[in-house]
């Protein structure tokens, strides 16, 4: 399988290289970072009302000292379905004043 020259690309590539099925449903997890509790809380709140297959989980991440919001969904992991799920909690978390940052599958 190949894969665009871009950050999501790169990953799923090592992925597959590490022995991953990439065909196959897995638990991917978007992260997520707020300034304050409240903010993350507030995001996550709403993922429950529009997105309640969406799993999150609120969270201190103390490197550095900022609020984690972990958002973990089940799919088929390609790249154009990685890529709009991006894009969806883009839009999604700078209405509460946080920012994204990257995604990973659960082992």
């Amino acid at each position: 399988m190949k894969f665009p020259k871009d950050e999501t690309g790169k990953v799923l590539f090592e992925m597959q290289k590490a022995g991953v099925d990439l065909t196959v449903m897995h638990t991917v997890v978007f992260f997520h970072l707020f300034g304050i509790q409240e903010q993350a809380e507030a995001m996550a709140a709403h993922l429950a009302e529009i997105a309640p297959d969406v799993i999150c989980d609120v969270h201190i991440d103390e490197n550095p000292k900022v609020w984690a919001l972990d958002c973990a969904i089940k799919v088929v992991p390609l790249y154009d379905a990685i890529v709009a799920q991006e894009a969806q909690f883009e839009e999604i978390v700078t209405q509460f004043h946080g920012h994204t940052d990257g995604w990973g599958i659960e082992a």
